[in-house]
């Protein structure tokens, strides 16, 4: 057990610019361990009924929000619950699967530790990283694909808020956009100034998800070339070729 004068420290060293600084400094690219059930990922729970499913658009904004919001979570930080496993994570590859719950399977997730988001009506929940081999029973029974959801209309993006693009020519799964707009909300809060994040967690890391048209993807493309958006470039394991750039997210005038 940690002694009181060491816990009292750890107290006030978990700040939210301590949580901050943590993205900030961005993603290890420690190897992989030797056993694949060892790898470390975040598990990204989307709420998808048979009736009445949510919106597209509302749903990867739902993922990317509770992705963030984990990570700058009290228990995410120095002495917090979360900390060990998600700083272990963020040392590594930031790996996240998507996987469908409804019913029943969506009331048993709110058991595990996690955050859950909702936005527009539709609701996400992102759990604390975790070995992929040691799975809760209660996410190793949820289907990682079937999370394909038609393409909507959503409008403009909210104003003086954080958007997230897509880039729509890669037709990736929800499944998979998911995951992406959630390395991006990572990404782009560790690229913020603290004040930046700061005003962010004031609206609760609410953000806009949007497809971006070639046009748009070539503006965005040349706002990462100097500096004022940040992009993902995927790995290649699943959908996409090695090193693509799937998404790509810019403050959108967050003071």
């Amino acid at each position: 057990m940690r002694a009181p004068q060491e816990a009292h420290q750890a107290v006030l060293t978990n700040t939210f610019e301590a949580r901050h600084g943590v993205l900030a400094r961005g993603y290890g690219s420690a190897p992989d361990p030797a056993d694949p059930a060892d790898v470390l990922a975040m598990q990204v729970v989307l709420r998808i009924e048979k009736r009445d499913p949510p919106a597209r658009s509302a749903l990867l904004a739902a993922a990317a929000t509770a992705a963030v919001a984990l990570c700058l979570d009290e228990r995410s930080g120095p002495g917090g619950e979360w900390g060990p496993a998600l700083h272990a994570w963020v040392n590594a590859r930031i790996r996240k699967v998507t996987r469908r719950a409804r019913g029943k399977q969506w009331e048993d997730v709110q058991e595990l530790p996690g955050v859950t988001v909702a936005s527009g009506g539709a609701e996400a929940r992102a759990l604390v990283p975790g070995a992929v081999g040691n799975l809760d029973p209660r996410v190793k029974k949820l289907q990682i694909s079937g999370t394909d959801l038609p393409d909507d209309e959503p409008g403009e993006p909210a104003p003086k808020l954080p958007v997230i693009w897509i880039d729509a020519a890669l037709a990736m799964s929800t499944g998979k956009a998911a995951a992406q707009v959630g390395h991006a909300a990572m990404i782009l809060a560790g690229a913020m100034t603290f004040e930046q994040v700061r005003n962010w967690a004031r609206h609760d890391f609410a953000c806009s998800v949007r497809d971006a048209s070639p046009e748009q993807w070539a503006r965005l493309q040349e706002a990462v070339r100097s500096g004022d958006a940040v992009a993902v470039r995927d790995a290649g394991f699943t959908e996409v070729a090695p090193g693509s750039t799937t998404v790509i997210a810019e403050p959108h005038g967050l003071p």
